[in-house]
């Protein structure tokens, strides 16, 4: 069937499409010029190997042209052109209530409690999630809401609580995408940990750009599966290859990320942080979300033992002085030598 719609390719001339971005999720921001290009060089490889690890491919494989990319791919941009993606998440029904929950500040316990206890799926999800190596405090497992309320404190659940919220969305429907899903969780994890630290250190909200910091781990997965979803659609029998998802999330991950923020109805807030973190101000100060991406992709890297970055080159990337740097790299690896390793 493929064969039908090779003649088929994208106007990639088209001056109604806008020109594809330059960066990427990592970007570095306020670097120095003199260091700007070489750090930029430096995260590019680091992308690279992030997307060689999550789709468990080698280089050649993601770099390999196919007849079916431009179609796909044009297919792919008619559907966020049309705001029509078949696999976008809907809003979670809790998430209204609990967002208003976790952003106000007289919330109490047992109102969060009433709020997570109210939806037995979400208690299901909030439990295993407090129990995972990101969150538990210790190894004495958390066995309620209440109980995971007393370890974690207020602040630790509200981060958790939208760690369960987003978790059932990044469950693998088939052994196709089972690796791919596991792998884009932990990384999604890492990230948002590294991002929620690092506000706190600065004094921010670090609940909320814990969960802004998860939703790029989204959009991985739900352009992932559109990109599943037109194959069949075209030919039951072919998979995606590796080269055409690297492609679609290269070119659609902030795309989605901003379009899943606003199908959602998040803050406006948060839905800035998004944008400020996409479109970061020439020589301006890094926010949360970049510096958590790069230290969080960086040392999911080099725990599974993949190629990342030079620990000389992620400092410059970093807009992190030393100590702040270090002790939240220490957290970060305690958490990611626990967890399970996909």
């Amino acid at each position: 069937m493929w064969r039908l719609f090779q003649w088929f390719k994208p106007n990639t001339a088209d001056p109604a499409k806008p020109a594809r971005r330059k960066g990427g999720l990592l970007n570095p921001v306020g670097t120095d010029p003199a260091d700007e290009e070489l750090t930029r060089s430096a995260l590019i490889h680091l992308e690279s190997h992030l997307f060689c690890w999550l789709l468990n491919a080698s280089p050649a494989e993601l770099a390999r042209d196919t007849p079916q990319a431009p179609m796909v791919l044009t297919r792919l941009q008619s559907e966020l052109d049309d705001d029509n993606l078949t696999e976008l998440p809907r809003q979670p029904a809790v998430l209204p209530m609990l967002m208003r929950a976790l952003s106000a500040e007289d919330t109490s316990r047992h109102q969060l409690a009433e709020i997570i206890l109210g939806d037995p799926s979400l208690t299901e999800q909030l439990l295993h999630v407090a129990n995972s190596p990101f969150f538990r405090p210790s190894d004495q497992p958390i066995e309620s809401v209440e109980h995971a309320i007393f370890l974690l404190g207020l602040d630790g659940v509200r981060s958790v609580a939208a760690a369960a919220v987003m978790r059932p969305m990044m469950t693998a429907r088939s052994n196709h995408e089972a690796l791919f899903t596991q792998r884009v969780w932990r990384w999604g994890l890492a990230c948002a940990r590294a991002a929620e630290l690092i506000a706190r250190s600065r004094g921010a909200d670090g609940n909320a750009f814990f969960l802004v910091s998860l939703v790029p781990a989204l959009a991985y997965i739900t352009l992932r599966r559109e990109v599943a979803r037109i194959y069949r659609a075209l030919d039951q029998a072919s998979l995606p290859e590796a080269s055409v998802i690297r492609t679609a999330l290269r070119t659609h991950e902030w795309d989605v990320a901003r379009l899943l923020s606003a199908r959602w109805d998040l803050p406006p807030q948060y839905q800035a942080y998004l944008m400020t973190a996409e479109r970061p101000p020439p020589r301006g100060p890094h926010t949360p979300i970049n510096d958590g991406i790069i230290l969080g992709t960086r040392e999911v890297l080099r725990h599974a033992h993949q190629r990342n970055l030079p620990e000389e080159q992620l400092l410059r990337a970093l807009q992190l002085d030393e100590p702040t740097f270090v002790k939240i790299r220490t957290a970060l690896l305690g958490m990611l030598r626990e967890a399970p390793h996909p």
